[in-house]
């Protein structure tokens, strides 16, 4: 999220785009109210670039520091409905959240898992998100959905991730994650664990907003 030079869906997706020959790019950035901030217009590499560089001012957020506890959201419905989309959510709460920190993810989640597609059936091939790391990362693996499942497990690995949300207990233990019902309730439990000087973050717009740390 965010990140240009050394990402390598960016290099495959200007490589495949050389194939194409394109002659112009029209690019528009957006605010929260899906008005037009800006438009960015011509070859396309150095169009782009430019756009990138002005959506990382306005909708990206620079920490000079990494948090003991992240509060983040999946920015409110539609984008809650289910705990696929969550983790987007979460995704962003790990750029800032110190390894062995953690985070707690709000969404409603009305769609459960969801029930179609592959994502909840992958959670349960394996018992803890290291061995469903070690299986996703098999070349021999091939399963659609199997993405949302291996970011999920590599946010697991680096902070504990509790949830606030309408799923019962059991969805929230298929995905090896923590329920919460009241996340004042968590925070003071986890007070415990980091210290009288716990420091924490709020995303309230969720992945929305992509937060940072230059390291």
């Amino acid at each position: 999220m965010g990140v240009l030079e050394g990402n390598p869906l960016q290099e495959m997706t200007r490589e495949v785009n050389s194939f194409c020959k394109p002659n112009f790019l029209l690019n528009v950035a957006l605010n929260g109210d899906n008005e037009i901030t800006n438009v960015f217009a011509g070859e396309l590499v150095s169009a782009h670039e430019q756009g990138c560089a002005f959506v990382k001012d306005h909708a990206m957020i620079k920490c000079e520091r990494r948090f003991d506890v992240v509060v983040t959201t999946n920015a409110g419905y539609p984008l809650d409905q289910n705990l696929y989309q969550a983790v987007k959510g979460m995704n962003a709460a790990q750029k800032i959240v110190k390894q062995g920190g953690t985070i707690i993810c709000a969404a409603e989640c009305s769609e459960g898992m969801p029930e179609h597609g592959n994502f909840s059936k992958i959670l349960q091939m394996r018992n803890t998100p290291k061995d469903l790391l070690e299986m996703i990362n098999d070349p021999s693996f091939q399963m659609f959905d199997q993405w949302e499942a291996q970011r999920l497990a590599m946010i697991q690995e680096w902070a504990d991730v509790y949830v606030y949300s309408t799923l019962p207990d059991e969805s929230v233990a298929i995905a090896m994650l923590t329920p919460t019902k009241n996340i004042e309730t968590t925070l003071k439990e986890l007070q415990d664990k980091y210290g009288k000087d716990m420091s924490i973050a709020v995303l309230p717009l969720g992945p929305l907003t992509i937060p940072y740390v230059e390291e």
